[in-house]
């Protein structure tokens, strides 16, 4: 029989795996939700990813039978995307996991480990790409064409986006720049809009059409033949302020609205706001036929501009007001994106 140190070693270790089961046998016997997110942070902070892995599928399996244990299971899971070693944070890269998240797992995932790290983890499947381009968005070059739609880095004339910063007490998100409110609008015409400029309308829309959907925002937009004053009118806008911020300020803002919930709904991520602010881009630039293209030289050719309403009695909220002008084409668009800040 071995003297071993190690012998002695093994048995302590196996002890205290034996302990911690029982222990978990008995919390979700009794369905006691509290303790269970208490034992997620201890084996967490112990650093033991395999026992809170089995703790997640035993919650899981529980709420099956009855147990609301569900949110131990997404707290285990935001865990894990947070500071789990690469190959089980790389696993909650898939639908169904973190629902109680504070952002997207591919998001979480993302902030503390690198592509090269997790690449041989992430499941194959559509998180995969996300979880990716996640990474390019906080400065690593990703080498594999396959893996994401838009290119592996940052190209030059984009702006520096909107980042989230995940936290065990919290989360914290960037905002956009602060432009000055600029100058007053001038006077346009009310115009029919233009089936020309109908793609540009919808893509705006679809870009923070999510504020409206799951809170009390407004989310409309025009497209016209004529000039971004004429747009403007035709939205109806008839007093406000507004500032040229180029194409990078445009995506800056852009890609922070599509990216954020908005006051009320789930946050969709940074690399679902690059996305949708390089879709707006290459369809108001009319290189859309070419997609996935880079749209960069084509649409800083137009004019945008960051505008906002008078209005003495508003409150304030969120808020992604634009309107565009191609000077070659004489089409122009505006969009209106508001939502009132949530209210406890």
């Amino acid at each position: 029989m071995s003297d071993s140190p190690w012998d002695g070693e093994l048995v302590a270790e196996a002890d205290e795996v034996v302990e911690a089961e029982s222990r978990l046998d008995r919390i979700i016997a009794l369905g006691d939700l509290d303790e269970l997110l208490r034992e997620v942070d201890r084996r967490a902070d112990d650093g033991d990813w395999d026992g809170l892995e089995r703790l997640r599928f035993r919650a899981r399996a529980a709420t099956e039978r009855g147990h609301q244990l569900w949110p131990a299971a997404s707290w285990a899971e935001y865990r894990t995307a947070l500071d789990g070693p690469n190959h089980h944070a790389g696993e909650m890269a898939v639908e169904g996991t973190g629902y109680l998240g504070l952002g997207p797992l591919t998001e979480v995932v993302a902030q503390h480990h690198t592509w090269v790290e997790l690449a041989t983890h992430v499941p194959i499947g559509p998180l995969r790409s996300v979880v990716a381009a996640e990474r390019v968005l906080r400065g690593e070059a990703v080498a594999d064409p396959d893996v994401t739609d838009l290119p592996g880095r940052l190209l030059p004339w984009e702006p520096t986006y909107a980042l989230a910063e995940y936290r065990l007490d919290g989360a914290t998100f960037d905002e956009p720049s602060r432009w000055p409110e600029g100058d007053a609008v001038p006077a346009g015409r009310v115009l029919p809009e233009e089936p020309d400029a109908a793609d540009g309308t919808r893509a705006l829309i679809d870009a923070v059409k999510h504020w409206a959907a799951h809170g009390d925002g407004q989310v409309r937009a025009v497209g016209v033949s004529g000039s971004a004053c004429d747009a403007l009118a035709t939205l109806g806008i008839v007093d406000a302020r507004w500032v040229e911020v180029g194409l990078t300020g445009a995506m800056e803002l852009l890609a922070w609205a599509a990216a954020s919930g908005g006051a009320r709904g789930r946050r969709r991520g940074a690399a679902a706001g690059r996305f949708d602010a390089w879709w707006v881009a290459a369809t108001l630039a009319g290189v859309i036929d070419d997609w996935p293209t880079d749209p960069g030289l084509e649409a800083s050719e137009l004019r945008w501009w960051k505008w906002s309403a008078v209005s003495p009695g508003r409150v304030g909220g969120w808020e992604c007001c634009l309107a565009v002008e191609d000077p070659v084409d004489g089409l122009a668009w505006a969009l209106e994106g508001t939502e009132p800040k949530a209210t406890q």
